[in-house]
């Protein structure tokens, strides 16, 4: 992977990506969501080589099938770690895995079931964060999101689309131990910025999930009928 930094941002091998595929996939009825087929390979696998250039370390979170997921990570390294917490408390456990295990400064989390994330993602969550004087602790995407079922976009806050400092985890642990679970209630908790992703050439796509069977078949079909590669 890169390790070589950009213009205004953090040095990629101070970033950690991790993919978060530890849900119980319940719309899709319980199967495991990040090993459904998508354009040909598993969710989670479009995430991975999606994220891979924009990190200099790769992890995935999965609390089922973790010799699968280990097999779609080892061309990058990427080891596999279940949630943190017992009971499935929800994404925030995925970010505490993630915050565990990390070891560089930042850690980025993305979800496995928006497949079409940006490319240059993580680099504008980097220069949010960056903006901010002092630096922001924690950078949240928003952007535009398309309905599957209505095939309209909104600006929308993603909020599971979250680069952090690795240095949060007690106060993630803390948080989840008190019973949060809420992502806003705990990036409110810190010095949080926003990363906008409003662009005329951002995809409408982009940040389009699939939380059930029909809307993962919808996504297909609209990613072949819509730019999503940024220039």
């Amino acid at each position: 992977m890169p390790v070589s930094s950009l213009p205004d941002t953090l040095p990629l091998s101070d970033i950690t990506g991790c993919v978060l595929a530890g849900g119980r996939g319940m719309r899709m009825g319980g199967i495991d969501k990040g090993l459904q087929p998508f354009l040909g390979q598993p969710l989670a696998g479009h995430a991975l080589s999606r994220l891979a250039p924009q990190v200099g370390h790769l992890m995935l979170n999965a609390n089922r099938h973790t010799e699968a997921y280990a097999q779609l990570g080892a061309p990058y390294g990427a080891p596999v770690w279940p949630d943190a917490e017992p009971d499935y408390p929800g994404p925030l456990a995925g970010f505490l895995s993630g915050l565990t295990h990390c070891q560089t400064p930042w850690l980025v989390c993305v979800p496995c079931d928006t497949p079409l994330f940006p490319q240059d993602l993580v680099q504008r969550l980097a220069q949010a964060a960056l903006a901010q004087q002092p630096a922001a602790d924690i950078v949240v995407a928003h952007g535009w999101e398309r309905s599957l079922d209505t095939d309209q976009s909104r600006l929308r806050a993603q909020p599971v689309f979250c680069l952090m400092r690795s240095s949060l985890r007690d106060s993630l642990q803390s948080f989840i131990r008190s019973g949060g679970r809420k992502i806003d209630a705990w990036t409110g908790q810190h010095r949080c910025a926003t990363a906008l992703f409003d662009r005329a050439d951002d995809s409408p796509l982009a940040f389009a999930n699939a939380n059930t069977q029909q809307e993962l078949q919808a996504l297909a079909q609209a990613a072949a009928c819509v730019p999503v590669t940024p220039p």
